[in-house]
């Protein structure tokens, strides 16, 4: 059931999506299912969800899932948008427990990096050039970092510092919604947000991702930034498929014919 197929998991702090993708295109096939993030979101909570997920979809294979978090060697590190119970979590063990198979067939990543990787692989060729950040705006913002193509892992950068203030606190799509901002309000903070990423990366590229890139003609052109900003193409589901782009990695070669 793998073959040209993927199955990624996208755990986020509202929702978790799963489901299964033509890694050929970089397309759902089919319909994803999303669950409701456990309240509070334990590992042993999340865990149990993914694998109902998992399940749903009668998945055998090898499978992707992201976390809002730094993942260092399949650790998780940091835990602004989960339970704190996450830190220092073995995350690969966990899930593999609870789908009863080896760690080895499970491969994890921070969530704006899945959705970057999705970006850049599937997105415009000009996505592959230069130095491009990818930004997911949603409970926070997610962050990845690429350098012609190239990952540059777990960058964070939805906490830098903006006048005082850390950077998702102020302008990830939740503040928004929490505080009834208008698209124009929001977008004036946002504004201010790149600018300081501005100045300490100088990306040729910025691309938009997450729920709120699906009303993005509301407010990218609203931005005042000297970067070109583009919205993602591969929208909410970026997380799923980049999360099933890196598990065919462990997708054992197929042999010879007539071996």
């Amino acid at each position: 059931m793998t073959g040209n197929r993927g199955f990624g998991i996208d755990i986020g702090g509202s929702g978790i999506k799963g489901g299964v993708v033509d890694l050929d295109v970089g397309q759902l096939i089919g319909e994803r299912l999303r669950v409701p993030t456990p309240k509070p979101s334990t590992p042993d909570a999340v865990a149990e969800v993914v694998a109902g997920i998992v399940r749903e979809f009668g998945w055998t294979g090898p499978l992707g899932v992201t976390l809002p978090s730094v993942i260092h060697r399949g650790t998780v590190r940091t835990a602004a948008n989960i339970d704190k119970g996450w830190l220092d979590t073995d995350a690969a063990s966990l899930f593999a427990k609870n789908l009863d198979r080896s760690a080895e067939q499970i491969v994890v990543l921070n969530d704006a990096d899945a959705a970057g990787v999705a970006e850049v692989r599937y997105g415009w060729p000009g996505d592959q050039r230069g130095v491009v950040v990818l930004l997911t705006f949603g409970t926070g913002i997610g962050s990845a970092l690429f350098i012609d193509g190239v990952l540059v892992p777990n960058t964070e950068f939805g906490h830098l510092e903006v006048d005082g203030h850390d950077a998702e606190t102020r302008a990830a799509a939740s503040v928004k919604e929490d505080e009834e901002l208008s698209w124009e309000q929001w977008a004036k903070r946002v504004s201010r947000y790149i600018s300081v990423l501005e100045n300490l990366v100088w990306p040729d590229l910025i691309i938009a991702g997450g729920g709120v890139s699906k009303k993005a003609d509301k407010w990218i052109p609203l931005l005042d930034v000297r970067t070109r900003v583009v919205a993602a193409e591969l929208r909410n589901d970026a997380g799923i498929v980049g999360a099933a782009a890196a598990s065919a990695v462990l997708v054992p070669p197929r042999p010879p014919l007539g071996s």
